[in-house]
């Protein structure tokens, strides 16, 4: 396969790897990757690589932004085991992930414009038997109750204790924190940029706080889309140049 991938000029790892600031070690870890072709070798036994290569490299480099490392290396490796369809698979499946995290940010700020002032404000105090215990609660949200208990120490929620069972009670300012944290944790934030957030919502009475969040999420999404665009064109003329 090796002999029918050369096209014009022999470029030497140092040349591949010249052009995006990547060490040599790098190109040939990508070509033990799959990412790159399987290079040609001088009577000598080095490396010899083509205008193909080149391609597939900045191919690679620019699905990495939208798809992320581990994915771009499985298109790259199923487009050079000859599995095109695969990598198409791979490249929907990003996307349909993208489509979906724009649906959790749309579920989030029509769950914040939800928002009452004074349910943020001041969260109402539930008297008996009123609450939800921490088993249904995790169950309606789809995560773990140890994921609550994690929470609530970083201070996402705050549920009273039941006097008698001393088993934690969410009322429904807790349950809207534990949605919040929730939606949150699934655009990528960590515990501790979430927990000031909330903070601030709780003590500020408005969604002001979360503005600015909700506006780099919406960037970075976009961010993604347009990577996924750029790479998809590198991968589209690495295609074109394979034949």
């Amino acid at each position: 396969m090796g002999r029918n991938l050369q096209n014009g000029e022999r470029l030497r790892p140092v040349d591949l790897a010249r052009e995006h600031g990547l060490s040599t070690q790098a190109i040939r870890n990508y070509e033990e990757a799959g990412i790159l072709p399987a290079a040609g070798r001088t009577p000598h036994g080095y490396r010899t690589y083509t205008s193909l290569h080149a391609r597939a490299l900045r191919a690679f480099l620019a699905l990495v932004p939208g798809h992320g490392h581990q994915t771009a290396t499985s298109i790259m490796r199923a487009v050079n085991e000859g599995a095109a369809e695969g990598a198409f698979r791979l490249i929907d499946e990003s996307h349909a992930q993208l489509l979906d995290d724009r649906r959790t940010l749309q579920a989030v700020e029509s769950a914040l414009r939800d928002l009452e002032p004074t349910a943020v404000s001041e969260p109402a105090a539930v008297s008996e038997p009123g609450g939800t215990f921490i088993g249904p609660l995790a169950r309606k949200l789809g995560i773990r109750p140890a994921t609550l208990r994690k929470w609530e120490r970083a201070g996402l929620v705050r549920p009273r204790r039941d006097p008698r069972t001393g088993y934690r009670v969410y009322d429904e300012a807790d349950v809207r924190d534990a949605r919040l944290a929730h939606q949150l944790r699934r655009g990528g934030y960590l515990l501790e940029q979430i927990a000031p957030l909330i903070a601030q919502v709780r003590a500020a009475g408005g969604l002001e706080p979360l503005e600015a969040a909700l506006r780099d999420w919406r960037g970075r999404l976009s961010a993604r889309g347009r990577a996924m665009l750029a790479g998809a064109a590198e991968l589209e003329a690495y295609l074109r140049e394979r034949g």
